[in-house]
Parts: structure tokens; sequence; C-alpha cells
């Protein structure tokens, strides 16, 4: 079976810079929770994988004596890299390449962490590979969020039956929403870490409210594999004027607001 354009190498292209501007970042609520949850100390190291501009594994890092962080996209590597010299963020080593190909020690990493990636992973095979990379008692944690395309709120639906329109032209043979052979629905991920031998599998969900602006909005869908400029070429702004025009028109508002879901699940390796 073939693997629908948006999941494979390179759909991130370009997409970079908005994906580090754009994209909300996880409520602190969350990561606080997760850091106390995995017991990790100040000493402890961290592994984040598909880790793009380094949404997770920069706002964790003051947390850990090291991080490592890997993308498959280079522009996204590039992109983490100013964001921590930017940050004065010093303990981040920074890799390209494909996460299930990563040459790191056993027993290496206290967290390992995996933010809105997990799908487009080989699954099995990174849960067989990070029991291997944690030290004994670590823990692996998935991440993610309820994106604007998913949300429930009118103006939401209203974005989505735009972009659907638009992505039907890019993509006439369809898009995915995880890789080929990915099981998906209530309980798999957790299915897939449990089979490669984790423990004390737990889900934990937040809320945090948000406005968006209409530049937001459509700075976030650029930072997409199905509404970038890449994805959608020369019919972006086309999209773009449409979206604008359903949006202050029928919203009657310059500002959309919601209240975001985010989770993580989060798993230990027997000590």
């Amino acid at each position: 079976m073939t693997e629908r354009p948006n999941l494979l190498p390179g759909a991130f292209a370009g997409t970079a810079a908005a994906y580090a501007r754009y994209r909300p970042p996880y409520p602190e609520t969350l990561t606080r929770d997760l850091l106390e949850r995995a017991a990790v100390g100040r000493q402890g190291a961290l592994l984040d994988l598909a880790c793009g501009p380094g949404r997770v594994a920069l706002e964790l890092a003051a947390s850990f004596r090291s991080v490592w962080a890997i993308d498959l996209e280079p522009e996204m590597v590039d992109v983490g890299r100013q964001e921590a010299t930017r940050r004065a963020i010093d303990n981040v080593t920074w890799y390209v390449g494909r996460a299930e190909d990563l040459a790191a020690p056993a027993e290496a990493f206290d967290l390992i962490t995996i933010g809105e990636a997990f799908h487009r992973l080989d699954q099995a095979l990174i849960a067989e590979k990070a029991l291997d990379w944690l030290r004994p008692g670590g823990c692996l944690a998935t991440l993610g969020g309820v994106g604007i395309l998913d949300g429930r709120e009118p103006w939401q639906t209203m974005v989505a039956q735009v972009a659907h329109r638009w992505m039907a032209r890019a993509f006439p043979g369809g898009w995915g929403v995880a890789r080929v052979g990915t099981e998906v629905g209530p309980g798999s991920q957790e299915r897939v870490i449990r089979g490669a031998g984790f423990i004390e599998v737990m889900e934990r969900t937040f809320g945090a409210p948000r406005d968006w602006t209409f530049a937001e909005i459509l700075g976030y869908l650029q930072s997409t594999s199905v509404c970038s400029r890449k994805a959608l070429g020369d019919d972006f702004e086309a999209f773009a004027a449409e979206l604008r025009a359903v949006l202050l028109e029928r919203a009657h508002s310059l500002t959309f607001h919601e209240t975001q879901s985010f989770s993580y699940t989060l798993a230990r390796k027997p000590r």
C-alpha cells in the first residue's frame, strides 16, 4: 500500500519557521505534570524524537543535564538551533535523520519524548528501541494536541471545510492521518507501547484557552503537511483569500477563541 503524500519524507519542507512561530506551546501545567510523574531529576538526560524545531526539547531543556534532539527535516533542526541560541540554551545536541536510525547508546536516557509525531514513525520499532535507550525506570512520553482542523468550535468547522476543499485539489488521491500500517483509534498507542514491554501506561489531558487572529490561523495552517505553501502550491493564495473571506465575513470577528486540548501518554520501563 502506497504512503499518502503528506506522510512521505519532506512533507514538512518549508514549514519550519511557521511551525516554530505558530504552533501553540504545550501548557506549563502539562509539562510540569509530565516531569513530576516521570520523576526525572535535573541531572537526567532527555531524547526528543521527531523534534521539529525543538518545541518539546527546548521547553524541557532546563530540567535536564543534557538533551538529544533529532528530526528528519534539516530546516527544522536549523530553526531549532537558532531558537536555542536566541534563548541561550546550550545543552541540546541536534541530529538530522530518521528517529528509527538513531545510533543512541543503551540505557542512556531518563525520558524520551515524541511530540505530535508518533503516528508518522514506525511505532513498534521506536517503542522497542526506546525501551533499550532508556535507563531502568525511565519513561517514554508521546505528546499531542487537537489542531485547528480537528477542533469543534464553529470557526474551526469553517476553517476545516475550506481547507478540505483545497486539500482535495492538492491531494486527489487523498491524504493520510497516520503512517501506513499504523494502528489508530482509542487505546492504539497504549497497545503498541505495552507490547514493547513498558508498564504503568497512563494518559493525561489538559485544557488551555487561546485566542487566535486570522494571521495566526493562516500561519498555523502553513505549518501543516496538508495546507502549507508547498502542499497547496499555486493554489495557496486563493485558499488564503477564501479562508479570509469566510472567517472575517461569516464569523464577524477578528479574534477566534477556543479551549485547546493537549494530552500525553506516559509509560515506564521496568526497573
